[in-house]
């Protein structure tokens, strides 16, 4: 952990954690300091942590299974995982004091260094610009996107509810996000579609730490993949719930 006064502490009053939020965006960079381009993703030159998470609702407490899946272009390089117990509910908008700590129970017991990581969550795309990727991204130092299936605040530019495979449509900050209002803090981003009978919703992806949010997108496109995620989520949600019935049986 390089910024642990940054670490997700769930002892935190609401009021604490939301003044915590709000210095995680200040020393966010939503801005491009990666060595990785999307060309690099897509031709397999790069390393990609994808991070997910399944529960064990019926221990006492609850516990996350935490799973981190590292991929370079079509090669599966590492998995590993922890199982760390839950001490708070979810709250809308305080997701990685609930999470977080697994997560980086997770990433510690990690042997390789990742170019990027993609999480299951927001990044920028929050009400304080500091979502679960953000958080993550700032308390590890490293590169990381939030790839979120629903969107948690800001405004699309335009409507996204009949988009094409590969259409992406900036999502721009509302009165509730703290960005100054009209900033994109993300896109929505078809990467999939079905005929008109079978249609899905895009994702929402969002710079989470050291990427811009155009680069953001064009990274989680460039991770393919023949799902609606991008390969590495994809990877770790399955080993995830792979890890999930083990714990169960």
């Amino acid at each position: 952990m390089t910024n642990e006064r940054f670490a997700p502490d769930p002892s935190l009053s609401r009021a604490e954690m939301e003044s915590l939020q709000h210095d995680i965006a200040e020393n966010a960079t939503f801005a491009d300091d990666l060595d990785v381009t999307p060309e690099d993703v897509w031709r397999g030159d790069a390393v990609v942590a994808g991070v997910d998470q399944a529960f064990l609702t019926d221990s006492d407490p609850e516990q996350a299974v935490s799973a981190v899946v590292v991929t370079r272009g079509d090669e599966v390089i590492e998995r590993t995982h922890a199982v760390t117990e839950l001490s708070i509910p979810y709250v809308p908008g305080l997701l990685a004091f609930r999470e977080g700590g697994p997560i980086l129970a997770a990433l510690e017991t990690l042997d390789a260094e990742p170019d990027l990581y993609l999480y299951d969550g927001s990044g920028r795309i929050h009400l304080r610009e500091a979502g679960l990727a953000t958080h993550m991204g700032v308390v590890t130092d490293t590169p990381s996107i939030g790839v979120a299936k629903s969107l948690l605040c800001g405004e699309p530019r335009e409507p996204v509810d009949a988009l094409a495979e590969g259409e992406r449509v900036p999502i721009e900050a509302d009165e509730r996000v703290t960005a100054p209002s009209g900033t994109v803090i993300g896109y929505a981003y078809q990467s999939r579609q079905y005929p008109e009978s079978r249609r899905i919703n895009p994702l929402y992806v969002s710079p989470g730490h050291r990427v811009s949010a155009a680069t953001a997108v064009d990274l989680v496109a460039a991770c393919g993949g023949e799902y609606k995620l991008p390969e590495p989520t994809r990877l770790a949600d399955a080993y995830a719930d792979e890890v999930k019935r083990k714990e169960q049986s």
